[in-house]
């Protein structure tokens, strides 16, 4: 019968290549460091292949290690998976489910989504983390994450995607700026303006450079915001113009008084916003319940055009 590693010699080799520590990696383990050392030896010899380099005071993965441990983050996520199915007939969403959130709009949808969720799945544990779109990506295919909030992976083969909403995305020049008495303006009105964006694995990154491509913009390459506060008042004391989405302008942006919003005609000036998760996850039915409750959430949230500002 062929050799298949077991669980707690997975778990032993995950939590080894995170501390990078024995003694660590046992104390998370709740075993002894004998039991984890003997176990993950036996587990090389049983592979055929060393996957830990031991050095005093330190342990790092062998190539081949790193690739098996990132395979077992998987696998675990799977088996909890499915004892979380197994509960399921308690508690409808599981009990634990851990949700990445992108951050220009996790922060400013959460808060609509978290009472209403928690008074339906009071036995529900919801760990959030948020972060850029494409670590979010990762951390869900690698496992550590569950489910995630924002727009739609690249990888269709990898993810399930469900859509909640539609985003207008305005343009936000200073109240002084040439354009500003403007509701709509042409994407040539923009040649050569000084476009401001946030930092890499921003999916805004990716709007904002393909607005500067079409319409003879500028991409500022001496400043990458961290956040969509810190875009508006860079563009506040007119050091250039940058892209809001609708939501973070809705809650955000309603005292702003040096800024203007206006939409771009020629653009399409939009994003699809949803949750998406492995397509292998065995918990696409939780995910598919926590969607439909996102949607029906953010119909009174955004769609249509809001305040002028």
């Amino acid at each position: 019968m062929p050799f298949r590693p077991s669980h707690r010699q997975l778990e032993y080799l995950v939590a080894l290549g995170e501390t990078g520590h024995f003694g660590e990696a046992a104390r998370r383990c709740h075993v002894s460091q004998p039991t984890l050392s003997v176990q993950v030896a036996l587990l090389e010899k049983q592979l055929g292949t060393q996957l830990v380099e031991r050095t005093p005071g330190k342990v790092s993965p062998t190539p081949v290690g790193a690739e098996i441990i990132a395979a077992a983050r998987v696998i675990l996520a799977g088996l909890d998976d499915i004892k979380v199915l197994a509960d399921s007939a308690r508690n409808h969403l599981g009990g634990v489910m851990r949700l990445g959130v992108v951050s220009s709009f996790g922060p400013y949808f959460l808060p609509y989504l978290l009472p209403r969720l928690h008074a339906r799945h009071r036995e529900l544990k919801l760990y959030i983390r948020e972060d850029r779109p494409r670590a979010l990506e990762q951390a869900v295919l690698a496992g550590e994450v569950d489910c995630g909030l924002g727009q739609q992976p690249d990888d269709p083969d990898a993810f399930a995607f469900e859509p909640i909403c539609r985003e207008i995305i305005y343009l936000g020049v200073h109240r002084d700026h040439r354009l500003a008495a403007r509701d709509h303006v042409p994407l040539d009105e923009l040649k050569g303006e000084r476009l401001l964006t946030l930092g890499s694995g921003h999916r805004l990154l990716d709007d904002v450079r393909a607005l500067a491509s079409l319409s003879g913009a500028t991409l500022a390459d001496d400043y990458e915001g961290t956040s969509l506060d810190a875009l508006r008042q860079m563009v506040s004391i007119e050091m250039g113009l940058s892209l809001f989405p609708e939501l973070y302008v809705r809650s955000e942006m309603g005292r702003e008084e040096n800024v203007r919003l206006l939409r771009l005609d020629g653009w399409p000036g939009e994003r699809v916003i949803g949750f998406y998760w492995r397509r292998i996850s065995a918990r696409k039915p939780h995910f598919e319940a926590l969607a439909a409750l996102g949607k029906a959430i953010a119909a009174g949230l955004v769609g249509s055009e809001p305040l002028r500002v």
